[in-house]
């Protein structure tokens, strides 16, 4: 089992920035691929960004350039960077863990992961 606790999130102005971070605790942080998805109210969920065991990262189209997904498996924690946030960026971020090994197309799909956290609120303003 792997419990995931989102912080970080919080309103800001468009152009804004906010580091959103991911605490995990239970088994091997490290063993484990870790994404972001969002979710804004009416919508579907959403891929933001995804860090295999071996740090390789993914992005969706949208986030590239803009976010950025990190690990630190000493800290058991994983963050997002969002820098250049916009009004469309508003949604509820969850992280979610995986401890699938797979090809990088897999992580972008929900339902690849088996842990998700409880989500935090990022609300920009225009």
């Amino acid at each position: 089992q792997v419990q995931l606790v989102e912080s970080g999130g919080g309103l800001v102005q468009a152009g804004g920035s906010l580091r959103l971070s991911c605490a995990a605790s239970g088994r091997t942080f490290s063993s484990y691929a870790v994404g972001w998805f969002r979710q804004a109210p009416g919508k579907e969920r959403e891929f933001v960004a995804a860090i295999r065991r071996s740090g390789a990262t993914t992005y969706a189209d949208s986030m590239k350039g803009r976010f950025t997904i990190s690990r630190d498996n000493a800290k058991n924690t994983m963050y997002l960077q969002m820098n250049s946030l916009k009004p469309e960026d508003t949604a509820v971020y969850y992280c979610a863990a995986s401890s699938v090994v797979a090809t990088e197309s897999y992580y972008t799909r929900p339902v690849s992961y088996d842990y998700w956290g409880q989500g935090t609120q990022v609300t920009v303003s225009s």
